[in-house]
């Protein structure tokens, strides 16, 4: 089963994947190819995209160490939710973007999020023209389908009546008229083949214009997308993009330990202020087919002095309940927001590295290493003190690549056990040891 779903990685995305591993970075495409083990998150947050097809909405914290697997769960979850037909839009947070800001970050992060929208069309970011051309050439062949000619007055009298009656469900709330009026402009211009006026609604759509006097001399729109607002277009783009046929949007915000990170009380409060909305707006219904994923460290959460535990209505959404005890220490994602991220189990971490010298051998050739060996590298990392717990999937794929190249370039003189220090092994494995056999084959994450 893994050869043949090896066999189908094409090249580009296979030299990113090994690249990216190597380097502790998480791979943007072609994350199903080395998905090991979080079966439960990964049910937990298809049964979410369930609910945004629907027309609901939903917010979730994925909570776990540096390295423990949260960016690359975003990652799967962004290549799953794509190729079932919603738009997803992701961005990492830093010190330039932000939630909530009086400089800018705000509307940095919604351009970082327009930037990277991803449709199954345009699965690697910059769809949202793909997307809007998509939509007005479907409306012009379903009107020519219905018997109607193109290059009358009645065509276009029809293609524009079905535009309108979209944009009228969608005027609702804070800027929808002006969103309407910059997609009406749109539509115009891509009729009369103006491609300035097409640039314009693109960059309004993207936030771009700086003053509303730049977007009315352009566009005669009486306002513009920014740091106070950017969130109220969010939810109107995922009114608009269910209305054009698309499942839902999903959006990904990583790296949210950044807005901990931040030192003044004030302004970090009021980015904690800005997920409390978000939060109510999703759990409350205010928003419609919109899934919002936070990524963040368990001190982002927890910190009672910088982190969300720190504003108290916050907390009291988010903490721990008296009867979850036991799940919420296992990471076992319950129907509450925060899901946690437990260390992947000692039969998933030598699965992993199975995988992960399975993609090394069809990048750069074939290594002799054995199953046996494999586990005993395993055994290596798990034997250091404190490893149990504190180990993270970057921190022993890192390791075990680097160990890769070094026998690849000694040219098959030197083995795994070279490489690193022989020690007695402190560690063993459950009920559920595995085998050592020369065909081990750990089957691919079912989604």
């Amino acid at each position: 089963m893994q050869e043949t779903n090896m066999m189908k990685i094409p090249k580009r995305i296979l030299n990113a994947l090994v690249s990216s591993m190597a380097a502790g970075v998480v791979p943007r495409a072609g994350a199903k190819y080395i998905a090991i083990g979080r079966t439960s998150e990964v049910t937990s947050l298809c049964r979410d995209l369930e609910l945004v097809a629907e027309g609901g909405s939903v917010t979730r914290f994925v909570i776990g160490k540096y390295g423990s697997g949260k960016s690359f769960l975003i990652q799967l979850m962004r290549g799953y939710a794509v190729e079932r037909g919603f738009v997803c839009a992701d961005a990492d947070l830093s010190p330039e973007r932000r939630l909530s800001s009086s400089n800018g970050g705000g509307i940095a992060t919604y351009r970082e999020l327009v930037r990277n929208l991803s449709t199954k069309a345009s699965p690697d970011g910059g769809a949202l023209s793909q997307m809007i051309s998509r939509w007005l050439s479907d409306i012009r062949y379903a009107v020519t389908e219905s018997g109607v000619l193109p290059d009358t007055p009645q065509f276009e009298r029809e293609v524009s009546a079905r535009i309108y009656a979209v944009l009228h469900e969608i005027e609702t709330g804070v800027g929808a008229f002006d969103f309407a009026h910059v997609i009406d402009r749109y539509y115009r211009a891509w009729r009369e083949e103006d491609e300035e006026t097409q640039s314009a609604c693109l960059r309004w759509l993207r936030g771009e214009f700086g003053t509303k006097t730049q977007a009315r001399a352009a566009l005669s729109v009486s306002g513009i997308i920014n740091d106070e607002n950017w969130y109220d277009y969010i939810k109107l783009l995922a009114a608009f993009v269910r209305k054009i046929g698309y499942a839902g949007l999903v959006v990904f915000i990583d790296e949210c330990v950044n807005l901990y990170k931040i030192p003044n009380r004030v302004s970090r409060e009021n980015n904690y202020e800005k997920i409390l909305a978000i939060f109510n707006d999703t759990l409350q219904g205010k928003a419609t087919g919109l899934e919002v994923i936070f990524a963040g460290t368990p001190q982002f959460l927890e910190d009672t002095r910088r982190g969300l535990f720190s504003y108290e209505a916050l907390r009291s959404r988010l903490q721990d309940n008296m009867f979850g005890g036991e799940a919420m220490a296992t990471g076992a994602p319950l129907f509450g927001p925060i899901m946690r991220l437990a260390r992947l189990s000692d039969d998933e971490l030598l699965a992993l590295l199975a995988r992960v010298k399975g993609l090394f051998d069809r990048c750069y050739g074939a290594v002799d290493v054995t199953t046996e060996e494999m586990r005993d590298f395993l055994y290596h990392m798990l034997s250091r003190e404190g490893a149990q717990t504190l180990i993270t999937p970057r921190e022993l794929i890192r390791g075990y690549i680097t160990a890769l190249g070094m026998i690849m370039q000694s040219g098959g003189r030197m083995r795994l056990p070279d490489i690193y220090k022989k020690e007695e092994h402190k560690i063993i494995f459950g009920e559920n040891k595995p085998k050592p056999t020369d065909d081990f084959d750990p089957d691919l994450i079912e989604i």
